[in-house]
């Protein structure tokens, strides 16, 4: 395939092979230049299918002088793309500094669809996913985890974040002190791989499971919180209601239990759907 003069940022697999597109690999083994987060990791990738385009390096490290150099391959007339270690390039991954420089030299940055982990959980997750915002990884030391997450402790959105395993005890005790016991959260971990897990409850029972089974403390993790809710949110939804709903949760779908709460007591089914969805019913 003849591609145009470009850069392509294109995703990569997350955990399983299987999920790499046909037009990613068109790209990969059509471009002139490959930059990899770090050529040996991606080297393995690209030679399961059989790529055997040139690679470069391309982190954090060296990003803005590598950037002038592939902006000369592209005004040779030479396609490059752009991949990470995993998922879509440039998040919580390098590149931004590329991609920018790219375009304020005046050449097209094409973008692929494809894995990332921290769409891939949430929609698996049952947390509310109108609104949301993805935070990266939390800092690395206990006050600047606690400080993050005090100031988003009131954001109404869902809550995306990165966390690395040996950390994840930490981080869930952060959760735990700076946005209390009671939140609904979901952690994600080892997303399309073969120990795919998903917990899911209040901190305090996450936190719980996670400290007394290591296994849980192993792999890429994506952890995602419910967004803060203020006392209006449920007014119009009377305490009856709600445990009504919640005692009919524990024998039905929350679709069929939120019918019938709605008609013994004259309320929208939907609306009351839509509440139970967003306390984790």
């Amino acid at each position: 395939m003849d591609l145009a003069v470009a850069l392509y940022i294109v995703p990569t697999p997350i955990g399983n092979l299987g999920d790499i597109s046909s037009r990613a690999i068109d790209v990969l083994n059509n471009v002139k230049l490959i930059a990899c987060e770090d050529t040996r990791h991606s080297g393995k990738l690209l030679s399961h299918f059989g790529i055997e385009t040139r690679k470069t390096a391309l982190h954090d490290h060296n990003e803005r002088d590598r950037a002038d150099w592939i902006i000369q391959k592209l005004s040779n007339g030479e396609p490059v793309a752009l991949i990470s270690d995993a998922g879509t390039p440039l998040i919580s991954d390098p590149g931004y500094h590329l991609v920018s420089a790219v375009r304020a030299a005046g050449y097209e940055v094409t973008p692929l669809p494809g894995p990332c982990a921290a769409i891939t959980a949430l929609s698996a997750s049952g947390l509310p996913s109108d609104r949301f915002t993805f935070e990266g990884f939390l800092p690395s030391k206990e006050k600047g985890r606690f400080d993050k997450l005090t100031a988003l402790k009131e954001d109404p959105r869902t809550l995306i974040f990165y966390e690395s395993p040996h950390r994840i005890v930490q981080s869930l005790e952060s959760f735990l002190a700076a946005l209390g016991e009671d939140r609904q959260i979901v952690m994600g971990r080892e997303i399309t791989k073969t120990f795919e897990t998903f917990l899911s409850g209040t901190v305090a029972e996450v936190l719980e499971i996670v400290k007394n089974d290591p296994n849980q403390q192993r792999g890429e993790i994506v952890l995602m919180c419910h967004g803060h809710r203020s006392a209006k949110d449920d007014e119009g939804i009377p305490t009856e209601v709600v445990n009504t709903l919640k005692l009919l949760v524990e024998e039905l779908p929350l679709k069929k239990a939120a019918a019938i709460a709605g008609q013994i007591y004259g309320i929208k089914k939907n609306a009351l759907y839509k509440y139970g969805l967003e306390i984790g019913l």
